[in-house]
Parts: C-alpha cells; sequence; structure tokens
C-alpha cells in the first residue's frame, strides 16, 4: 500500500463521511494499545487453567501474554504521534 493509495482512501472516506469517519479512525487508533496492554494484563493475571488448558508455563514464549504485548506494542505510533 502506498501513500497515494493511502490519501486517495482518506480523501474518499472524508467525502463520504465528512470529518466523522476521520475523527472516529482517529480515536479508534487510540483504543487498539491500551486494549491489548490491558488483555495482556488480565491473561498474566488469570489462573492458567481459565485461559486454556494446554497452557504449561504462565509466561512461555508462545502465550497469550507476548502476543497481546507485542501487539500492544505495535499500536503504539498513534500514541507517539499524539504525545509528539
Amino acid at each position: 500500500m502506498t501513500i497515494q493509495t493511502i490519501e486517495t482512501r482518506e480523501r474518499g472516506l472524508a467525502a463520504r463521511f465528512g470529518g466523522a469517519a476521520r475523527a472516529a479512525a482517529h480515536w479508534l487508533s487510540l483504543a487498539a494499545a491500551p486494549s491489548f496492554a490491558t488483555m495482556a494484563a488480565i491473561a498474566a493475571a488469570a489462573p492458567a487453567d481459565m485461559l486454556c488448558i494446554g497452557m504449561h508455563e504462565p509466561f512461555s514464549l508462545s502465550g497469550m501474554v507476548p502476543m497481546y504485548a507485542l501487539m500492544s506494542a505495535f499500536h503504539l505510533g498513534p500514541w507517539l504521534r499524539l504525545v509528539r
């Protein structure tokens, strides 16, 4: 996906929905990182047998906690742009 494609898509959304689509997309992008961080905390605090029977260690690299932590880190971009 090129920058020109993204800009064209944004212009199409703005023409169709006005500024509401852009505002909704902005707020949804800010919701991703805290949501994944919360799910990582819940997965780390919950008993292993409640989440997955096959999970042997609570902090294994193949578990849900590292996956949610990585997803939270990958979605930090909008927050970093907001702070900057």
